[in-house]
């Protein structure tokens, strides 16, 4: 199983340019269990930039479990269907998480 900064970096890797033009958005990921542990990305104009913490003012809070959060990013689970059965709480900017499922293909 890969680390949670392995799984963070196969998701930068997924990012597209041309899809994140123009962004400019912090997202806060609180990832529970083991391994577990609260990491923020900023993405803007295209980079991907993350860091270990909390963020001061997230845009967007994900809060999931370690064993689902490493199940959306090898693709055995969508984020949509974590959403819809309480699994993947959203707090701040909905669209705005809608938009980054598909940024991140997750």
């Amino acid at each position: 199983m890969p680390t949670l900064q392995e799984s963070f970096e196969e998701l930068k890797s997924r990012v597209k340019p041309k899809q994140a033009a123009g962004l400019d958005v912090l997202v806060q990921f609180e990832i529970s269990g083991d391994p577990g542990g609260t990491w923020h990305v900023v993405i803007k104009d295209g980079n991907f930039h993350l860091s270990e913490g909390s963020a001061s003012a997230p845009n967007l809070t994900l809060q999931i479990s370690s064993q689902d959060w490493f199940d959306m990013v090898a693709g055995r689970k969508s984020s949509h269907m974590l959403f819809l059965t309480g699994r993947l709480k959203v707090k701040g900017d909905t669209l705005l998480s809608m938009r980054l499922a598909s940024l991140l293909n997750i």
